[in-house]
């Protein structure tokens, strides 16, 4: 039987967007497969034909409609949008892509960071009212160069941050579930359990929050853990909102015990009008951008390209979810 994978990753960003010459390179490596490429609304009517399913989201009615679906793929890193426990129900693999985030989140935290400590989001905000403002400047800098930046989440993206700024001078903790027994040669990452996140959070002038959506890390950043960070601390969110308490984070930024706050994924999307994360002073919200890449979509497929290659010559994939069930490796 030909394996048929369906693909539906349309977007209104070309960098995102699956387009003719990643279809021709699938197409020229894997001559035996028919690909089909489609919108996320005819994606439903094609779900019978196919094999696997490579795309940004998946719902659960679809299943019912792919009763020869074995394997879904996403290029995102994360999951929470997808209907993990029917899919696993269903026997259907999942897998994440992983990899090509790690760059762009990583420039954009930099991004963040420097903004902050050089006070260039305060220059901006004074250049159109204030006549001369070196001196606010110079209230509010701050050298990264000997600081302390602690990662909670400290995967493969975390791991990648951890290395620019190190770069600029800084020690990094990486905050795990369960640490590396062994890190990586040169790392230089002080590495500490979860269970141990306040000791971290006290020593840092700088946290950065890339957990995932869980059950266990909803409002993980709670009152207790913000008031557990030393004063003046510079919070970057480029996880999951759900891994914050707002309301806490707002209170201790109005208090002065936070210095500032950057969120890449606030609790609304969009922020409504009102929302006082807009209009705080020491806050700066962007619009979910830290993955934005020229280059996302070309390695994506190139991942997607490899997983596929090893499915078909019965090896185990990257990035797995759930994984097919026993004697069902291949896409069939």
């Amino acid at each position: 039987m030909t394996t048929t994978v369906l693909i539906c990753l349309d977007s209104p960003h070309e960098f995102w967007r699956f387009g003719q010459r990643h279809a021709e390179r699938l197409r020229a490596a894997f001559p035996g497969v028919v690909f089909l490429a489609v919108k996320g609304r005819d994606a439903p009517r094609h779900l019978t034909a196919a094999d696997a399913y490579f795309g940004w989201t998946f719902h659960t009615d679809w299943i019912k409609a792919a009763p020869r679906l074995r394997w879904v793929a996403t290029p995102s890193a994360g999951v929470d949008h997808f209907p993990v426990d029917e899919l696993r129900a269903a026997g259907i693999g999942l897998t994440r892509g992983y990899g090509y985030h790690a760059r762009p989140v990583t420039e954009h935290a930099l991004g963040l960071l420097l903004g902050f400590s050089r006070g260039l989001f305060l220059s901006h905000r004074l250049q159109g009212r204030a006549p001369w403002w070196k001196d606010q400047i110079a209230e509010v800098f701050f050298d990264l160069y000997g600081q302390t930046l602690t990662i909670v989440g400290c995967g493969e993206i975390g791991t990648h941050l951890a290395a620019a700024a190190q770069l600029l001078g800084m020690h990094v903790i990486g905050v795990r579930r369960s640490p590396p027994h062994d890190s990586p040669s040169g790392t230089g990452i002080e590495w500490v359990p979860s269970t141990r996140t306040y000791e971290a959070l006290a020593r840092s002038r700088v946290v950065v929050d890339l957990l995932p959506a869980t059950d266990e890390t909803r409002r993980f950043f709670d009152a207790p853990a913000f008031d557990a960070c030393r004063p003046g601390t510079v919070f970057l969110n480029l996880g999951r909102a759900s891994t914050v308490d707002h309301d806490a984070l707002l209170a201790a930024l109005d208090s002065g015990h936070l210095g500032a706050a950057a969120l890449d994924v606030p609790p609304v999307k969009p922020p409504p009008p009102d929302d006082p994360l807009r209009r705080h002073p020491r806050v700066v919200l962007t619009p979910k951008s830290a993955v934005f890449s020229h280059r996302y979509m070309d390695e994506a497929v190139d991942f997607f390209h490899d997983n596929l290659q090893l499915h078909l010559a019965d090896q185990p994939l990257n990035g797995i979810v759930i994984p097919l069930p026993d004697g069902d490796r291949h896409v069939r």
